[in-house]
């Protein structure tokens, strides 16, 4: 009779989905997914493998959040499990919130089960469309188009490690009425010549603003610069795709770890701001308006509904000096984010020339063109 205890202590085994780990019929090796065809591929030999969808529809429907039962964050950052590698037998340790991987033995894809007792499986995912070499290129006209950049980093940067990660996501439908009071400015010329000045007037105005979020996304993990994500939107996730675990084969990809909960107070935190650009601009295109102060609204929410989704990312780095910055490429759209290394010349350059130019406009009189480039310089140094 086996002992309980031990029984206790056992690592969590999971044997990994028959759809991730498919065989190759021509040469044995495992398959991947290619995002070029939007099937399975072998990476050694290329045969093709298309992905069945006959149960899958065009659209992941969203579920009511008021009828969620599993809404809290879901910390496994400290719980590990064992996966058994059907393929040749070997167990690897992982992170606990890891959804997938491949074995480091045999290369053999690991999916897990994508559900369990304390978290929600996911809805649906946003397949990688972009391939790898797609990703570096864009990287690299990215690195080129960034006027202050250094130019070192334009000619010498190269990509180290790419990875292909799903990063979890939820995505918020909901219907918002919102209240609100400000004052608007509208600027006029006083004076003449070299004693002009503007002069901003000012008026109340109050009113109200109906708005509906559709997919709204906040990101289900603090383990990325949510920045720097936030950088890579938007995602077409009105395509997704219901969850298949051939999907993942062959990319990392992770568990939330920001319950639903938790994810809709980030939700809101994003509104709120969302919505205050909305009005501001409201109210400047409705009254002419040059600015807007003071704003203040409060805003009721309805019909409040929610998507798990996995959304994917390049990740990688490149190196200058000995400095390394980090950047990600949009997988399904190869729009490109980051970090790159800044040239304090040019910089420099460009703000000698602006201040050239607010002093010569000034001198002249012309109040609306040395308002204009105080803006830019106030940009440039911030």
């Amino acid at each position: 009779m086996s002992d309980p205890s031990m029984e206790e202590n056992e690592p969590k085994r999971e044997k990994t989905k028959e759809e991730t780990d498919r065989k190759c019929p021509d040469c044995g090796g495992v398959m991947d997914y290619n995002p070029g065809t939007g099937g399975l591929s072998c990476p050694y030999c290329g045969h093709e493998e298309t992905i069945e969808k006959k149960e899958e529809h065009v659209r992941v429907d969203e579920k009511s959040f008021d009828e969620a039962s599993l809404t809290d964050n879901c910390d496994w950052g400290v719980e590990k499990k064992s996966i058994i590698c059907k393929s040749c037998g070997a167990e690897t340790i992982y992170d606990a919130n890891q959804i997938a991987s491949e074995c480091p033995y045999c290369g053999s894809n690991q999916v897990t089960e994508a559900k369990d007792s304390k978290s929600m499986a996911p809805d649906g995912v946003c397949p990688f469309e972009i391939t790898v070499q797609q990703a570096g290129e864009n990287f690299r006209k990215w690195l080129k188009g960034n006027f202050f950049c250094t130019e070192k980093a334009k000619k010498k940067a190269r990509t180290e490690n790419f990875k292909g990660v799903y990063i979890p996501f939820w995505t918020f439908d909901v219907d918002t009425f919102s209240v609100y009071h400000a004052e608007y400015g509208i600027d006029r010329t006083e004076g003449s010549g070299k004693d002009s000045r503007t002069v901003t007037d000012w008026y109340p105005i109050r009113g109200n603003y109906s708005y509906f979020f559709d997919d709204l996304p906040v990101c289900a993990t603090n383990r990325y610069d949510a920045a720097m994500l936030k950088g890579l939107e938007p995602y077409d996730t009105e395509h997704s795709k219901q969850y298949k675990p051939e999907y993942l084969a062959g990319y990392a990809a992770e568990r939330y770890t920001i319950g639903l909960k938790d994810g809709w107070k980030n939700g809101m935190t994003r509104t709120q701001e969302e919505l205050k650009e909305q009005i501001s601009g409201r109210i400047k295109k409705m009254k002419h308006a040059d600015h807007v102060r003071d704003l203040d609204f409060t805003t009721e929410y309805y019909d409040l509904k929610y998507k798990y989704l996995l959304l994917p990312v390049w990740i990688s780095a490149f190196k200058v000096g000995d400095k390394i910055y980090k950047f990600m490429v949009n997988g399904q759209t190869g729009k490109v984010n980051g970090e790159w290394p800044l040239d304090w010349v040019k910089v420099i350059i460009i703000a000698i020339i602006v201040i050239a130019l607010i002093y010569f406009f000034s001198s002249c009189g012309d109040s609306e063109t040395t308002s204009y480039l105080q803006r830019q310089l106030q940009m440039y140094a911030a």
